[in-house]
């Protein structure tokens, strides 16, 4: 078997050295959610206006067929990674460039935890499919991520509980840990809580959910987030073709989150 390069992982590593940031955008490969035919246009302007890469996941079940013509699509609109971001074992696939091979650490059922994992992993270890590793834990209210997977959501206001949750993720080896607010949450995790997370954990902080503006996403850098997750907030303008503004959102997001990193290191 080849091995595993971890091309995907050193990337976003460099960027966050060199830039203080990468930004990844979430497509859902519902469906019923995803147009396969504006999905290239919607790629080329995420990818113009600056986001480091494509994540591909959700949270419910979907069709394995589908999720790969949803990469092929994408990887028609981008040469910047595709990564797989799971939310069962039906969201696995080779085609993909690599995989988050998440755990959501505050599931209560162990099947979530560890045992869907151990199910796909001799396969991805056959694909030579690069994984890394990504401790997963889920924010309250949790909305459906944390329904599917049974969580018992950290409380936003609790910075003690999530420093537990990702220390305990850095010792056990996690590559990174990932704070969730949830798809379409009002609001992020508070800058306060990864703040706090960030001056306890040296692997990288990933957060998403709730991120609707620019100035949300430079808070979020400004306070130890090194990688920053947005998908839903685009989709009022994808509903209606319009792919200018979302280009110039995303241009907006990325200047705004450079300066934020910037002005971190005066």
């Amino acid at each position: 078997m080849e091995a595993q390069t971890g091309k995907v992982k050193e990337y976003l590593i460099n960027l966050i050295t060199e830039q203080g940031f990468a930004h990844l955008s979430l497509i859902d490969p519902d469906p019923l959610k995803t147009d396969i035919k504006t999905l290239p246009k919607l790629i080329q302007a995420l990818d113009k206006g600056g986001t480091s890469g494509i994540l591909v996941g959700g949270s419910t079940a979907f069709d394995r067929d589908f999720l790969d013509a949803v990469i092929e699509a994408i990887k028609t609109g981008t040469s910047k990674p595709v990564i797989l971001f799971p939310g069962n074992i039906a969201g696995v696939t080779k085609k993909a460039d690599a995989l988050f091979f998440l755990s959501p650490l505050n599931s209560t059922n162990h099947y979530y935890i560890v045992r869907a994992q151990a199910i796909a992993a001799p396969i991805i270890k056959m694909w030579g499919l690069e994984t890394i590793s990504l401790a997963y834990l889920i924010f309250e209210p949790g909305g459906t991520a944390g329904y599917v997977a049974e969580v018992q959501p950290i409380p936003k206001k609790k910075p003690e509980i999530a420093i537990a949750f990702a220390t305990a993720a850095e010792l056990f080896g996690f590559d990174m840990v990932y704070l969730e607010a949830g798809s379409g949450a009002p609001e992020p995790i508070p800058k306060e809580t990864i703040y706090a997370v960030s001056k306890f954990v040296d692997i990288p902080i990933i957060t998403g959910g709730g991120i609707k503006t620019p100035t949300q996403a430079a808070e979020l850098v400004a306070a130890g987030a090194d990688i920053i997750v947005q998908g839903t907030k685009y989709e009022e303008y994808l509903a209606r073709g319009d792919f200018a503004s979302i280009e110039k959102i995303m241009s907006e997001t990325f200047v705004a989150m450079k300066k934020a990193s910037e002005a971190k290191k005066k």
